[in-house]
């Protein structure tokens, strides 16, 4: 059954009655309805254009933190082959919330590395929604060194509210972890590409995106704090997540005016959680697209490229 957010209430009451219509159909051989149950789901497909439209930064945070969006385990079993998982930090323990591993993506093969939230409690527990401990950094770290030895592209898929914030986390030297994983994604002398497929929030996503290339799927979000943190520090109420949203810029399209990523990959009409299997092909072609000509550069010139990227980030200025 699908998960309707707060604005679309309205397309959950019309898909309800025409489910309803098919529903009394299939329970009874005389009545004929599909007529009537055809008409609402062309309603209902005018009603879900217009509400994606013309999505407010507050409605695309909704959309990217939708459950049923695909997560990086669901791209992962779609687009590479032989993926093979490698855990630990070989320091603390192994985080759950960052899978990893060797993998091949169109027959290359790569380093596949990972923000998992989880689909069902049990996994969303075991996998702490996504916010990696230090010990994710670390495994991140681990991983990215040994694609650098062995001469593998490093592909990142970045879908997390932040790192852990709590008192262990910050205890085992959480900031230290992410400023490494930064500083390891801009020296390791292979091409590095990432695409943020949910949320994209604070160091926690940074620590994986400080890619050549950087994509953004057309909901998802990417901003140095939540909407509701932002309006709890700025203004003492949470309740102004909306305000926050607009001023953040957190956007695909704001971000890609602003020179931080470099691509949007268009989203099913509905966003990623209606048409999975489309949303996955789509990054599976961005993510071609952008490591294609990294292959033809060496080492010293991707490194080159890539603090290049982020020493003029700032220059661009938004013009909407």
């Amino acid at each position: 059954m699908t998960q309707y957010l707060d604005f679309e209430k309205p397309l959950a009451e019309i898909e309800g009655k025409a489910e309803e219509l098919r529903a009394l159909a299939r329970n009874s051989a005389e009545m004929d309805v599909g007529d009537e149950a055809a008409a609402l789901d062309t309603k209902a497909a005018t009603l879900l254009d217009d509400l994606y439209k013309n999505l407010t930064p507050w409605r695309k945070c909704q959309v990217a933190r939708h459950p049923e969006r695909p997560h990086c385990r669901d791209y992962i079993d779609a687009l590479f082959q032989e993926f093979t998982p490698l855990a630990g930090d070989r320091n603390f323990a192994d985080d759950m919330a960052v899978m990893g591993g060797l993998a091949r993506f169109n027959d290359q093969p790569v380093m596949v590395i990972g923000h998992e939230k989880g689909n069902d409690t049990k996994s969303r527990i075991e996998r702490n929604f996504g916010m990696a401990r230090p010990e994710g950094y670390r495994k991140a770290i681990r991983l990215m060194e040994m694609a650098g030895r062995f001469g593998l592209p490093v592909i990142t898929i970045v879908d997390t509210p932040g790192a852990y914030p709590g008192k262990g986390a910050e205890e085992r030297g959480q900031s230290e972890a992410i400023a490494r994983s930064t500083e390891t994604c801009l020296r390791i002398p292979v091409p590095l590409v990432s695409v943020v497929v949910g949320e994209g929030g604070s160091g926690g996503a940074v620590a994986f995106a400080t890619a050549n290339k950087v994509a953004m799927l057309e909901h998802s979000v990417y901003s140095v704090i939540s909407p509701e943190g932002c309006a709890s520090i700025l203004w003492k109420d949470a309740e102004k997540m909306r305000e926050a949203a607009e001023a953040l810029r957190l956007t695909a399209q704001d971000l890609m005016k602003l020179g931080v990523i470099d691509r949007i990959v268009a989203e099913p009409r509905g966003g990623a959680h209606r048409d999975a299997p489309a949303a996955i092909a789509s990054v599976g072609k961005a993510l071609e697209a952008m490591l294609e000509p990294l292959m033809a550069l060496d080492g010293p010139a991707l490194v080159a490229e890539r603090r290049k990227k982020y020493l003029t980030m700032g220059n661009q200025r938004l013009t909407a």
